[in-house]
């Protein structure tokens, strides 16, 4: 039988938690495990030569610009130009991490609000996809995206999603896409499950977001990306369908929604 192809879209390779040098068995690892490709994050643009650096070491990886809210403080003067330049450069299909975080309010909410405007308008210019972080922002990150939109068209994605139905319908509505993490597995995430069972099979991918959120039965590990195949199956249970099948349809819902990536089954990592 031939292994399900994964990707893992949304990967913090760069992270301080990995030790140096461990990036080959991290890789060995996943391809192991099924986990083909990955699309490797930006959280803020002083790590943008590390990230580069790694994906550019990987014919299966891509990369995304952008700040994470938790940094927005650090990034206040942030403009759209700034963003579009980075994104010219190889392998970036997608902007962000970027969006809202008013659980640990890291950075001030008003900063947060400006600097994510900046990243929608980059998606807007480019037309690469939005990837959005929000947690505990459901009414101003609807109120943002609609009003964008309105003015042009973007498509968003809602990463590691755990905030309310309406706000992954209004991104729905938009052409967007819903990723759902980890979490998933948890006992606790009963509302979580919920709304992977209520968004369409097509309108879904699936990701790590190592070094963190490790699913059942890793949770306590340091999260990686061989670890995805937990998400699959927990997904599989969720939707009544196959791991195989998630890995199918979530493998072509990635290419979809990011289209300069270009697939290539044939690509080994040595």
């Amino acid at each position: 039988m031939t292994m399900p192809v994964f990707v893992d879209s949304h990967v913090n390779l760069h992270s301080e938690k990995y030790e140096e040098g461990e990036l080959e068995t991290l890789i060995e690892n996943a391809q192991q495990a099924g986990v083909a490709y990955m699309l490797t994050i930006s959280d803020q643009l002083s790590s943008t030569q590390a990230i580069s650096d790694i994906a550019k070491r990987y014919p299966f990886m891509w990369r995304s610009v952008g700040v994470h809210p938790h940094h927005a403080k650090d990034y206040n003067d942030l403009d759209t130009r700034t963003l579009l330049d980075l994104a010219e450069a190889e392998k970036v299909v997608g902007i962000g991490e970027c969006g809202l975080d008013f659980h640990y309010e890291y950075s001030d909410r008003e900063i947060q609000e400006q600097v994510f405007a900046k990243h929608i308008e980059a998606s807007q210019k480019t037309r690469l996809p939005l990837i959005i972080h929000t947690r505990e922002a459901d009414d101003l990150m609807r109120k943002m995206l609609d009003e964008a939109y309105q003015r042009e068209a973007f498509v968003p994605l809602l990463h590691c999603y755990t905030s309310g139905l309406e706000l992954a319908k209004e991104a729905l509505d938009m052409g967007g896409y819903v990723a759902f993490s980890g979490i998933i597995t948890f006992k606790k995430a009963q509302d979580v499950c919920a709304i992977a069972q209520e968004t369409p099979i097509e309108r879904i991918i699936i990701e790590t977001d190592c070094p963190y959120l490790a699913p059942v039965p890793m949770r306590g590990r340091r999260n990686e990306p061989a670890y995805l195949v937990h998400v699959a199956q927990k997904l599989a249970e969720i939707k009544g369908i196959s791991t195989e099948e998630v890995a199918r349809i979530t493998t072509e819902n990635f290419f979809r929604l990011f289209p300069q990536a270009i697939r290539n089954d044939e690509i080994l990592a040595r």
